[in-house]
């Protein structure tokens, strides 16, 4: 369940919830993010870490 080019670890969305509304995320594995729709939010991931700070989000077009 590891994306083998980034290390990420998949199980990891099962624990995972938005900062910013406490909802469910959901992985982008060809932008390499974690997206909220509900905030509007892209998280990104930088070496297998989610990056989970408001402000290093990406605002979704």
């Amino acid at each position: 369940m590891t994306d083998t080019e980034t290390g990420f670890d998949r199980r990891m969305l099962e624990a995972l919830t938005c900062p910013q509304t406490q909802t469910t995320l959901r992985y982008d594995a060809e932008k390499q993010e974690l997206i909220s729709k509900s905030a509007g939010l892209a998280f990104p991931i930088r070496n297998g870490i989610p990056i989970m700070l408001v402000d290093e989000a990406r605002t979704l077009d």
